[in-house]
Parts: structure tokens; C-alpha cells; sequence
């Protein structure tokens, strides 16, 4: 029985095969389209895909030119080609004002960008295409029941960017030591709280900031330490200021404390 079972599987997938392969030959663009749209309905985008790629260009014009290039290019989204998939959906907004699928569509393209977007260590153009795109769908359908989503999307990608931000400038306090570059990191801080004032970064970037400016003063040379002493004293009072009880008061404590001493001592020798 069970090889009587297994051959009669095998013979409805082979049947099945040489259907697909005879429609792909076939120059019938009816019998193209309703077998691809069967393909899509049951999940086996792979082969609809190579079905409407045929296709789609010779639908043009016609009645059904609307359905067969949405399901397009929702059969790159399904597949996960959110590159082909956002471009395809752009062309459908802008190939149809008027259709009913187009307030979706624009979602879809704008999420396609989002997906895109790569970690926050890489180059971040997508990230950057992916927010005009999320706030150009925001813009124009703000009563959208996407909204909500798309938002959140807008806030996640935001965050992303000043993580980046602000790991090059932790980045430059912690080679600091070796290669010099506490004034960059220092530098590289200053800009980011200046353009991100309401991160979840802030209190670390005010610390590192201390940071930099302390290990700074205390490894200059003495002609300089008075002054650099002085900047690390207020970038410690910037932090003491918002965050009195912070994850980081017992490190910038003694660091404060040392950075006092040398003061003092500075006092004492004028």
C-alpha cells in the first residue's frame, strides 16, 4: 500500500511540474494569469513570480492591469525582496491614484523600505530612504489605521540613528587612551546631545562625555590641565544636573573627586 501511496504522489507532482513548465511555454496569456493566481493563493510565490513577470507588461492597458501588478508586487513582499518589493509597490501608487489598494500599497512600500534598514553599525542610507518614505505615508493618509504603526516604525529607525551616533563617539572615548582622540569623542558627544536632546542615550552620553573630558584633563600636560580640569568640572555638573541618582553617580563620583583634588593642589602651588 505504501508504495502504491508514494507512486501516486509522485505521479500528481510530476503532472503538476509539467503543468507549470507547459503554461510557462505556453503563449496563452489567460491560462498564465489564472494559474498564477492560483500559485499566489496557495503560497507558492516562486512560481507565481516567474509566471507574472511574463505577464505584467502585457497586461498593460487592460482591465485586470490593476489586480496583476499589485499582486506583483506583493509576491516580491511575501518572498522577502523588500528591494523589489518597495520599488514595485511605488510603481502601483503611482500607476493607479484612483485604487482602492493604493493607501495599502503605499504602507507596503514604505515598510519594505523599513525592513531594509540594516543594523546599527552598518551604512545607515536605508535607514535615512526608509523615514522619508514611512513620513511621506504619515503626511498622506494621517487617518490611516497604519498610522500607529508606521509611527512606531519612524521612532524605532530614529533610535537606531542615535545609537550609531552615539557608539562613534563612545567608540572615540574608548581608543581615547591610545590614539588621542578624547577631544573627538568629547566633540562627537556635544553634537549628539545637541541633535538628539530627548534620547534614551542621553544620560550615558552625558557620562561618557564627563568621561572623556576627566581621562582628557588628567593626562594633559600642565599648561593645559587647568583648563581641561575646568571643562570636565562642568560636563560633571551637566550630569549631576538631570541625573543626580544615574546608573553612572558612583564612577563619576570618584572621577569628580580626583578631578577636585587636582584643583585644589593647582590652588595651593598659585
Amino acid at each position: 500500500m505504501k508504495n502504491i501511496f508514494f507512486l501516486l504522489v509522485s505521479v500528481v507532482l510530476l503532472s503538476s511540474c509539467s503543468t507549470y513548465q507547459d503554461v510557462l511555454k505556453n503563449d496563452d496569456i489567460k491560462a498564465k494569469y489564472e494559474f498564477a493566481d492560483s500559485l499566489y493563493s496557495q503560497g507558492k510565490y516562486k512560481k507565481a513570480l516567474r509566471l507574472w513577470e511574463q505577464i505584467v507588461p502585457l497586461y498593460r492597458g487592460r482591465p485586470q492591469a490593476e489586480r496583476v501588478t499589485y499582486l506583483y508586487a506583493n509576491t516580491f513582499y511575501e518572498l522577502g525582496d523588500y528591494y523589489s518589493g518597495g520599488y514595485q509597490f511605488e510603481r502601483f501608487v503611482k500607476s493607479f491614484p484612483q485604487s482602492t489598494k493604493r493607501e495599502e500599497a503605499a504602507f507596503k512600500s514604505a515598510e519594505s523600505y523599513y525592513r531594509r534598514s540594516p543594523r546599527f553599525n552598518l551604512d545607515q542610507g536605508d535607514t535615512y530612504i526608509a523615514l522619508e518614505k514611512l513620513q511621506g505615508f504619515i503626511n498622506e493618509y494621517p487617518d490611516s489605521e497604519q498610522v500607529d504603526d508606521a509611527n512606531a516604525k519612524v521612532q524605532e529607525l530614529n533610535t537606531k540613528l542615535e545609537r550609531k551616533s552615539y557608539e562613534i563617539a563612545k567608540g572615540y572615548n574608548k581608543i581615547g587612551a591610545s590614539r588621542g582622540t578624547f577631544p573627538n569623542a568629547i566633540s562627537a558627544f556635544d553634537n549628539f546631545l545637541l541633535d538628539n536632546p530627548g534620547s534614551i542615550y542621553r544620560e550615558d552620553a552625558l557620562y561618557w562625555k564627563f568621561n572623556s573630558a576627566y581621562q582628557l584633563a588628567m593626562g594633559s600636560v600642565k599648561r593645559l590641565q587647568v583648563e581641561r580640569l575646568e571643562a570636565a568640572k562642568a560636563a560633571y555638573n551637566a550630569l549631576e544636573k538631570y541625573y543626580p541618582q544615574g546608573k553612572y553617580a558612583d564612577e563619576a563620583a570618584k572621577e569628580i573627586a580626583e578631578v577636585n583634588e587636582e584643583l585644589q593642589a593647582k590652588d595651593l602651588l598659585n
